[in-house]
């Protein structure tokens, strides 16, 4: 027999119906009534949980971060041990994860469209306002990294995180290439600042 929704069950719903309208109208064309209509509840409701539209959209890309932070998570699981080229190896495979999924998430690539000149009120979240996103992501990245061997210091680990997302978030609003060709651009980058050695594929490829 199943019970009552709980609370966390109504945000959840709130959220899911967000991200959904979001997708199919465009974040300004999202009204409370809207809302609380395709998630089936009252629109005090969603006043109650939510407050305004800014708490509601930072709950509703919080959530797509966690979706992000969980592969990279997976990716430093991936490469175990402490050595510098694990690490490089844990970088890159996360950043060309997070980037393919970021092709691949419809709410994420209805945000983005707005660089072209759609639906722009939610682009300020990951472009100017992202200190809140950018602090979370940094969390998991220092937790992740300090299991491995380097030679950075705690106030150089903060400078290369900071760098490190703030890439990978740029080349998620606008890439350069594939998620391959920018994954092995971050882990040169990173390869830099360890002191090691990581080779491009075109420098391998020519050296063949």
């Amino acid at each position: 027999m199943t019970g009552a929704p709980t609370r966390r069950d109504t945000r959840g719903r709130i959220v899911d119906a967000a991200a959904k309208l979001t997708i199919a109208v465009g974040w300004s064309n999202v009204t409370m009534t809207k809302l609380a209509d395709a998630a089936g509840v009252s629109r005090q409701t969603v006043y109650n949980e939510f407050g305004s539209k800014s708490q509601l959209v930072q709950s509703m890309i919080m959530r797509e971060l966690e979706r992000f932070l969980t592969l990279v998570s997976q990716a430093f699981d991936d490469h175990p041990g402490d050595e510098p080229d694990e690490l490089i190896a844990a970088i890159r495979q996360g950043a060309h994860d997070v980037l393919q999924q970021a092709a691949e998430n419809p709410l994420l690539v209805s945000v983005v469209s707005a660089t072209h000149g759609a639906d722009t009120e939610l682009l300020p979240y990951l472009t100017t306002q992202s200190d809140w996103l950018l602090e979370g992501a940094k969390a998991v990245l220092h937790e992740r990294i300090g299991g491995y061997r380097t030679t950075l210091g705690p106030a150089e680990t903060d400078i290369a995180v900071d760098v490190l997302l703030r890439a990978v978030l740029s080349h998620v609003m606008q890439p350069t290439g594939s998620p391959d060709q920018i994954a092995d651009g971050i882990a040169w980058m990173v390869s830099r600042l360890l002191g090691t050695d990581f080779t491009l594929p075109e420098a391998r490829s020519g050296a063949a």
